[in-house]
């Protein structure tokens, strides 16, 4: 499908350059994917720790270097040549560079982490600068870009403009207004940055309608800009067409899991997660099947850590701090249910991956994420212990159900595959451009 003749989209690497993936990194790739598809050049702008003077060759190793890698300091010397070219955006606007991706660099390793490109910029601590000229002035920053783009498209909510074209910016959800005990967010900065967005944006871009009515509830003006376009997963053809033979010896051999023999919790350990309720219920539910969490340690977590140990010593439950994504995937599809009763979700992307590959799936009904399962998967009272262990009980006992949402899980997924979110941001960026 095709936008227009060469429709020029630009992104942000905010989220795709940080060392773990993330929900927002996963939707940065799979829009650029999209676009690509849709015969959109992309490019894709960074703010990596790179010179602009840098050569060219030495501005690709850097960007490998860097790129997906824990960030080794913030810290500009006081008149140095990084203080100064901050000091010069700041003052005069940002400036990007191209990324030569010539092959001298080996980037193999990366393949599952990049986004899909025509072209890679970069601009010397972009989103550091950004962020401390808006708490200092509450202005965005302006930034050129080598070939302007028809469209920025930035992926989360940032106090950056680029010049001379369409700025659109991504609101995921309102989590740390909404439930502002669930974050570490800067409650002030994140108020004036969406009120701002709403204010300046040429348009604002979320994924659920729930998610847009609580934008358009905090910010009224923002109504006839706000568009939401859901969004999409990228088909895991590779798991999908693995024979259920290769899934149980994988699993046996790589993790001592059997097939249909666990259940599975995977995301961040986190407040709006509601991983101290669920570990509750599971370990209340009786099941001999273990819970299997995937995930790393977030703030906030001494309370789900003790239960987690607490599970751990029973042998109750598995945990696991990241996984490659066709690991993941794995298990996801020899898990007997996903368990995901959220409190909130902008969107609620394992829910969605879940049912992709035909995994049943218990969750909230909270937020996004009644409108994202449809009828396909449990729905239980994120605030009820009770309510999610006689969820996992059922989903435990009842094979009738299960091999149902086998059946209808893929059905409703296939609400949210490409061909649909291709042609939901077309309608986007036709408003935009108008």
């Amino acid at each position: 499908m095709s936008v227009q003749p060469r429709l020029h989209v630009a992104l942000d690497g905010f989220n795709l350059a940080l060392p773990r993936g993330t929900g927002v990194a996963t939707y940065a790739r799979t829009l650029s994917y999209a676009l690509k598809e849709m015969s959109c050049e992309v490019d894709v702008l960074y703010g990596l720790n790179i010179p602009s003077k840098a050569k060219s060759l030495l501005r690709e190793i850097l960007f490998f270097d860097q790129v997906c890698a824990e960030e080794q300091s913030r810290r500009a010397r006081f008149m140095g040549a990084r203080w100064k070219e901050r000091f010069r955006a700041e003052l005069l606007g940002h400036r990007a560079v191209n990324i030569p991706v010539d092959r001298h660099v080996d980037a193999r390793s990366f393949s599952e982490r990049l986004p899909a490109f025509d072209s890679l910029l970069n601009a010397r601590d972009l989103f550091i600068t950004a962020w401390a000229h808006y708490r200092r002035t509450r202005r965005f920053l302006s930034i050129t870009l080598p070939n302007t783009p028809d469209v920025m498209h930035w992926t989360y909510p940032l106090p950056i403009r680029v010049r001379n074209t369409k700025n659109v910016y991504t609101i995921h959800d309102l989590v740390p207004l909404r439930l502002p005990h669930t974050t570490l967010d800067n409650k002030t900065n994140h108020l004036r940055l969406i009120t701002d967005i709403a204010r300046h944006a040429d348009a604002i871009c979320t994924v659920s309608e729930a998610s847009r009515r609580d934008i358009v509830d905090f910010a009224p003006h923002a109504a006839a800009i706000t568009h939401n376009t859901y969004q999409s997963v990228r088909e895991q053809t590779a798991v999908q067409n693995l024979s259920a033979d290769i899934i149980t010896q994988t699993l046996n051999r790589l993790y001592s899991l059997k097939t249909d023999g666990y259940f599975l919790y995977y995301g961040s350990i986190e407040p709006k997660k509601n991983i101290a309720r669920l570990i509750e219920a599971f370990l209340s539910s009786e099941s001999q099947r273990p819970l299997v969490v995937v995930g790393a340690m977030a703030w906030k977590s001494e309370s789900e850590q003790q239960l987690l140990e607490r599970g751990k010593r029973l042998g109750r439950i598995i945990q696991m701090e990241y996984l490659p994504e066709n690991d993941l995937m794995m298990l996801i599809r020899g898990t007997r249910a996903v368990l995901f009763p959220s409190l909130t979700e902008g969107f609620g992307l394992p829910v969605v991956e879940a049912m992709m590959l035909g995994t049943p799936v218990l969750t909230s009904r909270e937020a996004s994420l009644p409108e994202v399962v449809g009828e396909a998967g449990l729905m239980v009272d994120a605030y009820d212990t009770l309510s999610i262990m006689e969820g996992i009980q059922t989903l435990d006992r009842d094979d009738a159900l299960c091999s149902q949402m086998h059946q209808d899980g893929p059905v409703q997924a296939r609400k949210f595959d490409m061909e649909n979110y291709q042609i939901a941001l077309k309608k986007f960026y036709d408003a935009v451009l108008g």
